[in-house]
């Protein structure tokens, strides 16, 4: 009987993106959500993979991150072995309202993350997973990371904001956490950004509290052009925590 012709190895060097909706009666417009699956997602389906929730900007969307080419960097530094591959998941925020104001936070942990782990082959516990933004996305992450932070091993902020009706709570939720249970944190800011004077403010109150966090003070801007130059130093970062 002749021998069973092995599988031959994946060539894929490039990874793929899958466009996906959640229709909620609690949002006034639908989550539309973009998925990025790494290089030989398809050809392994006995391989699962951590996921990073990366969260675009005020006035921006889906599909901010991609047009920075975070999915072309993780294709590049997962075929160098630099990171583990990974899927990455773009959630649509049409608001400019507070936390408080609109049940976003809702629909993204009660509906989107169950969507995901679903519907792909995701590691789906908090330590494979990680949640990130740029600007307002990033005032969305320590949000989400604060109020939730079983769910999630590492929170970044890019350049980021924090919502006003968070303020100086947030460094009073992560007293409330065990030490052993809060997400690595993240924050990188440019030295022209017109927002380092309130995220200097936040990073004094975390080291004041006495919440561990990586502070990167960077030359730069608020802009795509700042974004685009540290996205590798971003993967790495992420990366690292699992």
């Amino acid at each position: 009987m002749p021998s069973p012709t092995p599988t031959p190895p994946c060539t894929d060097k490039v990874g793929s993106i899958v466009l996906g909706q959640i229709l909620s009666n609690k949002l006034a417009k639908p989550m539309n959500y973009n998925v990025y699956l790494p290089p030989c997602y398809y050809h392994d389906v006995n391989v699962r993979y951590p996921v990073l929730y990366l969260m675009h900007g005020q006035a921006n969307s889906e599909f901010e991150w991609i047009q920075l080419g975070v999915n072309t960097a993780a294709d590049e530094m997962i075929n160098a072995g630099m990171i583990k591959p990974l899927i990455m998941v773009f959630p649509f925020d049409y608001s400019y309202l507070q936390p408080d104001q609109y049940p976003f936070a809702d629909v993204f942990i009660g509906t989107l993350i169950p969507e995901v782990d679903r519907l792909y082959r995701t590691l789906d516990d908090g330590d494979h997973r990680a949640i990130g933004g740029i600007s307002r996305g990033g005032a969305w992450a320590f949000h989400l990371g604060a109020n939730y932070p079983q769910l999630f091993a590492s929170v970044g902020g890019h350049s980021p904001s924090i919502f006003f009706t968070d303020g100086k709570a947030l460094p009073k939720k992560m007293l409330s956490v065990p030490t052993n249970e809060l997400p690595r944190l993240w924050i990188d800011i440019g030295d022209s950004d017109p927002g380092l004077p309130l995220m200097r403010e936040f990073h004094d109150l975390l080291t004041e509290n006495g919440i561990a966090h990586s502070w990167n003070l960077n030359k730069g801007y608020h802009e795509e052009k700042y974004w685009q130059t540290h996205m590798r130093e971003y993967l790495l970062w992420y990366n690292a925590g699992w």
